[in-house]
């Protein structure tokens, strides 16, 4: 093979890929699919985007690559494991932070490294254009993972892997660069449905459709105002998003820890202190949480999600859904 040869640039791209430290990589083509547009813009006739009109504005860029990138050939697909096995808090009245948000920041993180794999890219073919994007472009990031190959969108509408579950971080680089596409993944849910039962606030109105307007990290981390009685009486503790969708999968029972010491867990991020960060000012809560995920709620957000905590949480039995469901497919 040449040094030109698409193969062998799409190698050298996977092994600088996990060199750098990603757990997946893949490729797909940077075109649009009909399907995937007419199912994004019923979601949002639908109005399950809740008060996110930013995704509205963007539809017709999300739902088609070539307006993002004007000639693009390729997505470049990755993701990283951010798992770690420390559990929630179960006790009665523990407030709880979604997984993610345990350590450092993963959008500064995943872009750093992201920009090493697309200067690897370019000095490959200097005359190829790219973009990079981590969680914050308009790209329909877990379907096109799905057909780069990486997992498969599961019933809770998360992206799911066969070797690191559900805990990943996704990052993609869009290019006009034609590298050999990856087979889509196969869906693995088979008739489980423990994600869609589990939910307490009934977020799941069909499977691989997520309702924002009740789901909990929507309205704990994107939801400004005040937050509906009948709705923060289900959450459960949770002041910043929420894990239950993802505890209850059979196919988390493949994570493995991460090797990344920048997501492990802060104490205080496992078992927040409510009133210490319920009275924190704006200018203390920026300090507090700089380079972590949790300054997207903001300071009023946050008190607001304590506040909105019950002393009388739902009892373990009701939080901890396991459905009798058939499991999923074997692997």
């Amino acid at each position: 093979m040449s040094e030109s040869d698409p193969a062998l640039i799409r190698q050298r791209l996977h092994d600088r890929a996990l060199e750098l430290g990603f757990s997946l990589f893949g490729v797909s083509p940077a075109d649009s699919e009909p399907d995937l547009r007419d199912r994004l813009f019923q979601w949002l006739t639908r109005g399950y985007h809740a008060s996110m009109a930013w995704m509205a504005r963007n539809a017709e860029r999300r739902a088609d690559p070539q307006k993002v990138l004007p000639g693009a050939q390729s997505i470049i697909s990755v993701a990283i494991n951010y798992y770690h096995p420390d559990q929630h808090d179960e006790e009665c009245g523990a407030l709880k932070v979604s997984r993610y948000a345990w350590g450092d920041d993963y959008h500064t993180l995943v872009a750093e490294r992201l920009e090493a794999l697309r200067q690897t890219l370019a000095d490959l073919l200097p005359g190829a254009r790219s973009l990079t994007y981590v969680d914050t472009g308009p790209l329909l990031e877990k379907a096109i993972a799905q057909r780069a190959g990486l997992g498969w969108i599961g019933k809770n509408a998360c992206l799911i892997t066969r070797d690191f579950g559900s805990w990943v971080f996704l990052g993609e680089i869009i290019t006009t660069a034609e590298l050999p596409p990856d087979p889509p993944h196969t869906d693995f849910c088979g008739s489980c449905t423990r994600c869609m039962e589990a939910c307490p606030t009934e977020a799941f109105p069909a499977p691989y459709v997520l309702d924002a307007n009740r789901c909990i990290s929507y309205w704990t981390i994107e939801h400004r105002g005040e937050i509906p009685e009948e709705l923060s009486s289900q959450f459960d503790g949770w002041i910043f998003g929420c894990d239950i969708c993802q505890d209850v999968c059979p196919w988390n029972k493949f994570s493995r820890p991460s090797p990344e010491p920048a997501f492990a867990p802060l104490p205080e991020r496992r078992r927040p202190p409510g009133p210490r960060w319920s009275s924190l000012s704006p200018e203390a809560f920026r300090a507090e949480f700089a380079g972590s995920p949790i300054l997207r709620a903001r300071a009023e957000g946050l008190a607001r999600n304590i506040r909105s905590q019950r002393a009388d949480p739902l009892p373990l039995a009701v939080r901890q859904v396991r459905a009798q469901s058939p499991s999923v497919q074997d692997p």
